[in-house]
């Protein structure tokens, strides 16, 4: 197949705290016309960088090449041109026209203050020879193309009115504007509900097919390459370490760390104790152990955990949102977030909350707890209603239902010192004697959390993704509670750190004897964590059992949508 892109012999060198880092080392692949190929690899592999470098947008000043070439081809020149030799003013030319990108979060890379169809607008007046009206025309036709609702509404959107689904089909409507030659899409369904992820490389797969272009697909995850790449690149600290067929790769990877990818997303027909890791792959050359859970294990632990009275009981419990009012006089409308929820929790086990984004998942972890006021209904904790303590009163109860939030970053105080975030809620709540004390308990936290003492002085912005979701796990124990919400807590995770981060929350489940609500958007990770699972939709628990019995006989469509949506990855 005749190559349009061809990385050829690549290297890059960062500058950081006037040092050059090694980031990118002889990185050689060819994307063919018309062909999707896959990059794969952890956060910090070097995937982003590679389509950066590709876009010419690092900054100069800080990245330097010391060998290589990105060879683009385009027709009508008989010789491909170095994108890497090309001027800010030439590569500009090229951005958007004949290369486009995607990238991983569209709220951040969407200007808040432009309308949406406007910022669309803007980029064909600038590459092409169109008027305001064919311009105006086309940015609709577009998001016809890519099937949002409403084009005209959300022509005059802006980006925070939007889901992230609606977000990120804005994106591809802008990176498609220009009918490029080849897409690069960063890691465009990260954290995005499954049913969602599924509609956007069913899109992106037909608009590749249609339009004929070549499409750099960037992800963390296998079995999304899987749904979309004929062609799969692994890169491993900068480097190439294993690329091919895609069926190849699946069936027979050679590299540890590839196994050790493709090993670390639970499985939807297996019950581990734990989830292998890549660190266990690499460091063990891919000879890794898998413990199983027998159904008769599960059942007699089940049998123990469901005799015993409930620790929380909700009754009718319901939030209503009003809406925006358009016109000055027109009757007040309301969102039903939560209708009628009804739901026990027992001692010890882990119940999984799974649907689409906007079914009340969160809603109802965050009304069970009061941090959201519900409009009625009851949450008895002890024999005690939550929803009849005054402030006061719900402060002392508080330390014993704890929440753990999807984003790290802002949730945590950025001011603040990691020591400082753990031993505070100790302060409030009179846990240790003194400071020592609480500091000692701190570090110990830390460690429990496989990170260090060093780590006690340092600010959140210093740590990695799973290092901050280990921090806020560290602050929810450091009040000694009973119950934990777990919010989305690995969704934007890469699959290796989420196989960490999940492995700990059942040691530490084991070890304390937590209860837990794990909300998330992804089946199998629930399935792999929770001993029943409940399924939420508009606003209603529409199925509720057992989480192999529910995986494996839904008893509602809405649920067979979502088991279908999770990639399946390859099969012999």
């Amino acid at each position: 197949m005749d190559a349009i892109l061809k990385i050829d012999d690549l290297s890059l060198d960062l500058k950081q705290d006037a040092e050059w880092k090694s980031i990118l080392r002889h990185v050689s692949f060819e994307v063919g016309r018309g062909e999707t190929i896959g990059i794969v690899g952890e956060s910090g592999s070097g995937k982003s960088v590679t389509a950066l470098s590709v876009m010419q947008l690092l900054n100069r000043n800080i990245a330097r090449y010391p060998s290589g070439r990105i060879l683009f081809s385009e027709e009508g020149k008989e010789e491909p041109t170095d994108l890497l030799t090309l001027s800010e003013k030439e590569m500009r030319t090229m951005r958007g026209r004949r290369v486009a990108m995607i990238f991983q979060e569209p709220m951040t890379s969407l200007n808040p203050v432009i309308r949406c169809g406007e910022q669309i607008t803007e980029q064909l007046l600038l590459h092409t020879k169109c008027s305001k009206e064919e311009a105006y025309a086309k940015v609709i036709e577009l998001f016809n193309e890519v099937m949002l609702p409403r084009p005209e509404q959300i022509f005059r959107s802006y980006p925070h009115e939007l889901s992230g689904g609606q977000k990120q089909r804005v994106m591809i409507a802008m990176a498609m504007s220009c009918q490029p030659d080849v897409l690069i899409a960063d890691e465009p369904t990260t954290a995005l509900d499954v049913t969602v992820q599924k509609g956007i490389l069913d899109l992106i797969k037909r608009l590749q097919e249609k339009h004929g272009m070549s499409v750099f697909f960037i992800t963390h995850d296998l079995g999304v390459v899987a749904e979309i790449a004929r062609k799969v690149v692994v890169l491993f600290k900068g480097e190439v370490v294993e690329q091919g067929d895609i069926r190849d790769i699946f069936l027979h990877p050679k590299h540890p760390y590839t196994q050790g990818l493709l090993a670390c997303r639970p499985s939807m027909t297996e019950r581990l104790v734990s989830l292998p890791t890549v660190d266990d792959f690499v460091n063990h050359n891919g000879q890794v152990s898998r413990q199983e859970i027998t159904p008769e294990e599960r059942k007699n632990k089940h049998k123990q955990l469901y005799s015993q009275e409930p620790l929380i009981t909700i009754r009718g419990l319901s939030k209503r949102y009003p809406i925006r009012k358009e016109k000055l006089f027109e009757k007040r409308r309301y969102v039903e977030a939560l209708q009628d929820i009804n739901l026990e929790i027992y001692e010890g086990e882990t119940l999984g909350l799974v649907g689409e984004s906007g079914c009340g998942k969160t809603t109802l972890g965050r009304s069970m707890i009061r941090l959201i006021e519900p409009t009625t209904g009851s949450v008895t904790y002890h024999g005690q209603d939550l929803m009849r303590l005054s402030s006061r009163e719900l402060r002392s109860v508080r330390k014993d239902l704890q929440i753990i939030l999807q984003d790290p970053y802002s949730s945590l105080n950025q001011r603040l010192t990691i020591g400082d975030m753990l031993t505070e809620p100790m302060r409030v709540h009179g846990i240790g004697q003194n400071e020592k004390e609480r500091r000692s308990k701190a570090i110990a936290l830390l460690e429990r959390v496989s990170l260090n003492e060093s780590h006690f002085y340092r600010y959140p912005h210093e740590f990695s993704g799973g290092q901050r979701q280990r921090i806020s796990i560290a602050r929810a124990l450091a009040v000694n509670p009973r119950f934990i919400i777990c919010d989305e807590s690995v969704s934007a995770l890469d699959v290796s750190v989420q196989a960490q981060v999940l492995n700990l929350l059942n040691e530490l489940k084991n070890e304390y004897q937590f209860t837990y609500i794990f909300i998330s958007h992804d089946l199998s990770v629930v399935r792999f964590m929770s001993d029943r699972i409940a399924v939420m939709q508009q606003g209603h628990i529409v199925e509720l059992g057992e989480a192999d019995e529910l995986c494996n006989n839904p008893q509602t469509d809405y649920t067979r949508t979502l088991l279908n949506a999770i990639p399946k990855g390859i099969q012999e």
